[in-house]
């Protein structure tokens, strides 16, 4: 990659970036790329390197690139009415229109949505409401709150509690002592290898009983889950995990928070991922796929029967004091609006449940024969591959040894970007639901050819 004149050293003087090696950026010891224009699955950067982007951004860029429409829309609101705030009934049409559209896509029974920025700010507002919510039914021992292994959920100081990977832990004094971690539904990882699927989801809700027994039924507030997780591996549930989960958590009148931040508007081929697995939220999390990333927004969603008990709240204690000076911005919430007109339009979500099917087999396909491979598994337009130190076991390699960085590295000297998922070894794809078939089998061969190269045939 050549150096990006003198925009690349003001990046390593000034520009804090987020999970990076700090050190090693500023020193110019490790890559870095400013990225110029995008279209549709590709981006481009300084330098003229043009890479398919096969994880979306960060989960995020549904309708994929340099969508005019929604630039339109953007500008036309800024020219309009750039900014208002949403507090003591403030609304603007395009907050009001969009509320209205994620309703009508939303599970049965969802009907109110309240606005942030991010996934993060989404879930610390869910958990004040759940919070909430016990006090207003005089339960105030009752906010605890089981998250799981693995799960992925923001890294603000609640959010990053409830994720359940290390790296957002370490020295940062998290997670809090209100959250407690179960058993991730990781069937390729678990304990026990002898378990067959019915095994290790009987295992799973094990775990999770005893959890509850141990902390008491009457401490628990709330279990936050992902339908599908995502930065945790790309992980679908086993078969039969999530009914078995919800009758734990109604049996002990624990609340259910899905968050769908990536699973949310078409991943999975449908609008959301809750009724994929049968899941029947109390609330939903949403952001990334609700404005494809055009714009910072969040969500969260809840039930009809969360939102009487919170009325209920304001009717008895006045207005509820919490809020973010830019929710329900109006420039997000157009690009909302906007996006998910296109959504519909390019009938994007059938085709993330057809092409996405196709990209976990042939990738499957492809590796199938390599000495290293672990697992291929997918859910909708999501694909992980899982690779091993020795052929035929679970063993990960020497983490110090950066291999699936390595072959992260290769694939983008082939042209497409892939991850490498967090305390794994597990290469992510999650391309904007546009891709097409040939660009799928792009994916495919440059996976192949950039394990080859980095491991051996």
């Amino acid at each position: 990659m050549l150096t990006n004149d003198q925009l690349d050293k003001w990046d390593r003087d000034h520009f804090f970036h987020p999970s990076t090696h700090l050190g090693q950026h500023a020193r110019g010891e490790a890559p870095g790329r400013i990225i110029q224009s995008a279209e549709g699955c590709h981006i481009t950067d300084r330098d003229g390197n043009r890479l398919l982007d096969a994880f979306a951004g960060l989960f995020c860029v549904n309708i994929g690139y340099g969508r005019q429409e929604v630039a339109e829309a953007i500008a036309a609101q800024a020219r309009e009415l750039a900014y208002y705030h949403s507090y003591v009934g403030h609304g603007t049409e395009a907050s009001v229109t969009l509320a209205k559209m994620v309703a009508d896509r939303a599970p049965e029974g969802f009907n109110r949505v309240y606005f942030g920025q991010g996934g993060s700010d989404a879930n610390e507002t869910n958990i004040k409401l759940i919070w909430y919510y016990n006090n207003i039914l005089g339960r105030p021992e009752k906010k605890k709150i089981i998250s799981r292994w693995r799960g992925y959920h923001g890294s603000g100081l609640m959010s990053g509690s409830l994720t359940g990977l290390s790296l957002f832990h370490r020295k940062f004094d998290l997670p809090f002592d209100m959250v407690r971690h179960t058993t991730a539904p990781y069937y390729f990882q678990r304990a026990d290898q002898s378990q067959d699927e019915a095994a290790f989801v009987a295992q799973c809700v094990a775990d999770l009983e005893a959890l509850i027994a141990q902390e008491g039924a009457d401490t628990i507030a709330a279990f936050v889950a992902e339908p599908v997780m995502g930065t945790g591996g790309i992980v679908p549930p086993p078969e039969g995990y999530w009914p078995a989960i919800q009758a734990v958590l109604k049996r002990h009148d624990i609340l259910l928070v899905v968050d769908e931040v990536i699973t949310g508007f078409g991943r999975l081929g449908s609008m959301f991922g809750s009724p994929v697995y049968g899941i029947e939220p109390d609330f939903i999390t949403i952001a990334k796929g609700l404005t494809s990333a055009y714009a910072p927004l969040s969500g969260s969603i809840v039930h009809d029967r969360v939102w009487e008990v919170l009325a209920r709240g304001t009717d008895e204690n006045g207005p509820m004091g919490h809020g973010w000076t830019y929710s329900a911005h109006p420039i997000g919430a157009a690009a909302g609006v906007a996006n998910l007109k296109l959504l519909d339009a390019l009938d994007l979500v059938r085709n993330a449940g057809e092409v996405g099917p196709y990209l976990t087999q042939a990738m499957g396909e492809a590796m199938a024969d390599h000495p290293h491979l672990g697992d291929v598994r997918g859910a909708g337009m999501l694909t992980a591959v899982e690779l091993v130190k020795t052929p035929g076991t679970r063993e990960g390699f020497d983490p110090g040894d950066k291999i699936v960085p390595q072959i992260v590295a290769a694939m983008g000297r082939r042209g497409v970007i892939a991850r490498a998922m967090p305390q794994a070894d597990i290469l992510g794809f999650s391309p904007p639901l546009c891709l097409s078939r040939a660009e799928a089998d792009t994916v495919v061969s440059a996976t192949r050819a950039s394990v080859d190269e980095i491991l051996g045939r």
